[in-house]
């Protein structure tokens, strides 16, 4: 007999299913590093053609070739949502037209003179549910 249980678990979802989540949100969070810190900073993002369109608040010298990028849905209230990593090389949309139909598409944040957008080649991408267990009596 099973019974539901107020354990939380992670339960890990098929990489379609890390997509479908990916394309039903819009905000995450770009992580790298530079200089030996590890920075995150607020990007919004759209799913096209198998890439990941990322704009950020980031100066385009320090995207390293490489990035991370993350985002969820969380409700503390009742300790359930997602989560979605997706790793892989990057690259800063430097055609200033391409660079220009993403800014008009994707809304941005006034932080001075950054406001990079990058296409990022994923090369994993994995996700998880968080939700309350079952136990198994």
């Amino acid at each position: 007999m099973s019974t539901p249980s107020s354990t939380p678990r992670m339960v890990e979802v098929s990489g379609a299913e890390a997509l479908w989540l990916l394309e039903g949100a819009a905000l995450g969070r770009l992580v790298f590093v530079q200089r030996e810190v590890t920075v995150v900073r607020p990007a919004r993002h759209v799913w096209e053609y198998g890439r990941l369109i990322l704009r950020t608040p980031v100066q385009p010298t320090v995207v390293p070739e490489a990035v991370t990028y993350h985002l969820d849905e969380i409700r503390a209230a009742t300790g359930t949502g997602w989560t979605v990593t997706v790793a892989g090389p990057a690259e800063v949309i430097a055609d200033p037209d391409e660079a220009a139909h993403y800014r008009r598409t994707l809304a941005g944040w006034t932080h001075g003179p950054h406001d990079t957008v990058l296409r990022v080649h994923p090369k994993t991408v994995t996700g998880f549910r968080l939700a309350h267990g079952v136990e198994v009596r």
